[in-house]
């Protein structure tokens, strides 16, 4: 039965590795599993290239008997799990590093005081990747970033971005009055993983500006971005939860906070299946619960 829910789980997510990942196992357990499975049946199920893995003929009509026996005896399970005195198991939540250092860090804190038996894996990532594919239980994004078949809840609370600078660097170089005297100045500049730079985004009352930040520095985490801002490189454009606390001790200084406008808040989402894990709806249930300005964390 383990076999054919590997053979599942490798078709279901295109390969070996992101089937490993799922399951928490090596990818040369899994194909040592599927080797065995193989032989057994005295047929081949898997083609299987350097670039990818599919099912064969035989491997495809095995599936399709197969996927509804697995799906009811995962149900069974889950119903089963039910019946504990506590949920158990693992979590893997794929979210962006604004997200894990300001929310999902001190919830999931929270949550493993609660369900002690509930294992979690927080993987920090800014690109839009498959959750199924890669393994994750859940991810956390913008909401247009979303695929259409996720069911998605919002996370946290609204979000704002700041623009800041140090003090030693408003005592070189003078102090903005607006956003548009940025381009007058050094501003640290930030690159996604996909390659793009971020843009700055500014609105007031019915104005709004967009800005393309120039500047000598050009880093890819917002910690390098803060790191640079107090070392005076440069003005930086960074989400307030992490410019708050250093802007409450004066060690950054905001620049024009009349022109930051209210974002929409992170979602976490997970796949629109008929039954989450015991798990994952106690997390969804004490997510409700949570209170976020009790887990408001400090910058890092």
């Amino acid at each position: 039965m383990d076999s054919f829910d590997v053979f599942a789980a490798i078709v279901r997510c295109g390969g070996f590795r992101a089937a490993a990942l799922e399951r928490g196992v090596s990818s040369s357990a899994l194909s040592q599993t599927m080797n065995a499975l193989e032989e057994a049946l005295g047929i081949r199920l898997l083609n299987r290239t350097t670039r990818s893995v599919s099912p064969t003929e035989a491997g495809q009509r095995l599936l399709d008997r197969l996927a509804p026996a697995l799906s009811d005896i995962q149900l069974a399970i889950a119903e089963v799990d039910e019946l504990r005195d506590s949920p158990s198991g693992t979590l893997r939540i794929n979210a962006p590093a604004p997200a894990v250092d300001h929310l999902l860090c001190p919830l999931v804190f929270d949550f493993m005081d609660a369900y002690p038996e509930v294992k979690i894996e927080i993987i920090s990532d800014a690109a839009v990747i498959d959750i199924v594919e890669q393994g994750f239980d859940a991810g956390v994004r913008f909401g247009k970033q979303l695929a259409q078949d996720m069911i998605a809840v919002p996370f946290g609370p609204s979000l704002r971005y700041a623009i800041v600078a140090s003090p030693d660097y408003i005592a070189r170089h003078g102090r903005p009055e607006t956003p548009h005297a940025l381009v007058y100045h050094d501003c640290i500049r930030r690159r996604f993983p996909g390659g793009t730079l971020v843009t700055w985004r500014f609105a007031r009352g019915n104005d709004a500006l967009e800005v393309t930040p120039a500047g000598r520095l050009t880093v890819s985490t917002v910690h390098n971005e803060l790191q640079a801002a107090l070392a005076g490189r440069g003005i930086a454009h960074v989400l307030d939860d992490y410019a708050k606390p250093l802007v409450n001790d004066g060690r950054l200084v905001e620049l024009f906070p009349e022109w930051s406008p209210t974002l929409p808040h992170w979602y976490l989402y997970y796949p629109n299946r008929r039954l989450p894990s015991a798990a994952m709806r106690a997390f969804l249930d004490h997510m409700k619960g949570y209170d976020w300005r009790a887990g408001d964390q400090a910058s890092f």
